[in-house]
């Protein structure tokens, strides 16, 4: 055998051997543990049209994201310039999505308001008179952000999804600001999609005083104070706006079942910072109610006894295992920088997904049968090699989407069969070339290597 044809034989026993390998566990099913220390074990996935599952278009409001940043700026800027008697109670506010107005108190020097305005370089004064001075944001840093919260929206809901226990997800951008998001295979989508749609923006605020509340309730609301209600009974609490802690400062959150008289409830441990900010609030407020909010909903209001160190919390009142394990999971796996809104949903059922399976399948077996049937028939033992080849084509490509974790879909089962149709052409053109060789008196092997040599250009240039 030449040297060139021992080259060429190798390579393909080696790629054969590779793809048997990626392709085994995809038919096999359940592999033995050995395989996994040894080899690849990851299957062919099946699109969401095959498996059945949810398809989400998701808008995040880029826009909200900016808002909530220029008012966090706003209620920085408040603490820190009502300390130094520069401005009054509610002397900063946000105005608009990107603007912050700073109304000085009389007197109030504003080269002193200059030196906490350093402290933000992504603002700048867009205007100011008399004792009024306009921050505006700037738009580089409003296209930044817009930028990052998509990202950082999409790798929250990734964290979340995985938490979950769903495989083989595709979470992708769409345009600036929308995630396509497909879980196949999963049994409960009105739950899946709560999962992903919650903010889970947990914050930890003071409670005002009953008395405060029953005038607030009659439209007297206290500037810096909004009015929230419970998860579980709709109690309205006259909670201070300002956020003594958020669960940003979160390391972990679990299921606690350590009480059987109160039901399930979800442990929080902070992070070493959060410990120590949540031992200074729950001192200095010994007595008071301390609310914990979720996406402004008030899940618990416990009184504080006495200074809580070591920095674990607890929110409980009234969940079901599986309300907990989900709250859980939100906070573990960190808030959305931004709420989305769900533009589509689509939910195809598994039997839909499995009857396209068998028929793609059976559709498949028939074209390949009358395509191998035609080739052996017409040429003959030249045909019967170029079913190998295509016996080869078909099993390289399916390891080949192994490989690369594409996933299988019914468009991808119609492009199989497009692709070995294509293959199957090749053979023809060759094989036709040959026979045109043979008639005009070439010898076998002449007509074989004429054949493949001057049918390439053409088969490259149908492809």
């Amino acid at each position: 055998m030449p040297k060139a044809l021992r080259v060429r034989f190798a390579i393909i026993i080696a790629v054969l051997l590779v793809s048997f390998v990626y392709i085994t566990p995809s038919l096999v099913g359940e592999m033995p543990g050995w395989w996994g220390r040894l080899f690849p074990t990851q299957r062919i996935r099946l699109g969401l049209d095959l498996k059945g599952g949810i398809h989400l278009v998701l808008e995040v409001q880029v826009d909200k994201a900016v808002e909530n940043a220029t008012d966090r700026v706003a209620h920085e800027l408040q603490d820190v310039l009502r300390r130094k008697k520069l401005v009054r109670a509610d002397g900063v506010q946000r105005e608009g999505m990107t603007d912050i107005v700073i109304r000085l108190r009389e007197g109030a020097q504003k080269r002193e308001v200059q030196e906490e305005l350093d402290e933000y370089p992504n603002f700048e004064i867009a205007s100011e008179g008399g004792s009024t001075m306009t921050l505006r944001m700037r738009a580089d840093e409003v296209e930044r952000l817009k930028r990052n919260v998509v990202d950082q929206g999409r790798d929250t809901i990734a964290n979340r999804i995985d938490q979950f226990g769903v495989a083989e997800t595709t979470i992708r951008k769409q345009g600036k600001n929308r995630l396509l998001v497909e879980l196949p295979g999963v049994r409960d989508p009105q739950r899946a999609i709560d999962l992903i749609g919650k903010t889970a923006l947990l914050e930890f605020k003071l409670v005002e005083d009953s008395r405060r509340l029953e005038r607030a309730l009659e439209g007297d609301v206290p500037p810096g104070t909004e009015i929230l209600y419970g998860r579980e009974d709709g109690a309205p609490y006259l909670v201070n706006k300002r956020t003594l802690l958020t669960g940003d400062s979160l390391t972990n959150a679990s299921v606690d079942l350590s009480d059987p008289s109160e039901g399930p409830a979800v442990s929080m441990n902070f992070n070493r910072r959060g410990g120590r900010q949540f031992a200074q609030i729950t001192e200095d407020n010994v007595r008071r109610q301390l609310a914990i909010v979720l996406d402004d909903v008030v899940y618990s209001a416990p009184v504080i006894r006495e200074k809580i160190p070591g920095g674990r919390a607890r929110i409980s009142g009234s969940f079901t295992i599986e309300d907990a394990t989900d709250l859980a999971i939100v906070l573990r796996a960190g808030s959305l920088p931004a709420p989305v809104e769900i533009l589509e949903n689509r939910t195809i059922g598994p039997s839909l997904g499995a009857d396209l399976i068998r028929k793609g399948i059976t559709a498949t077996l028939i074209g390949s049968l009358l395509v191998v049937i035609f080739m052996a028939f017409y040429y003959r033992l030249s045909g019967l090699v170029a079913d190998l080849a295509l016996t080869l084509n078909l099993l390289f490509l399916l390891a080949v989407l192994s490989a690369l974790q594409a996933a299988l879909t019914l468009p991808g089962i119609g492009g199989i069969v497009l692709t070995m149709g294509i293959a199957v052409d090749a053979n023809v053109l060759i094989f036709e070339r040959i026979r045109e060789e043979l008639r005009r008196g070439r010898p076998v092997r002449g007509a074989i290597e004429t054949g493949y040599a001057r049918a390439f250009t053409t088969i490259l240039d149908a492809n």
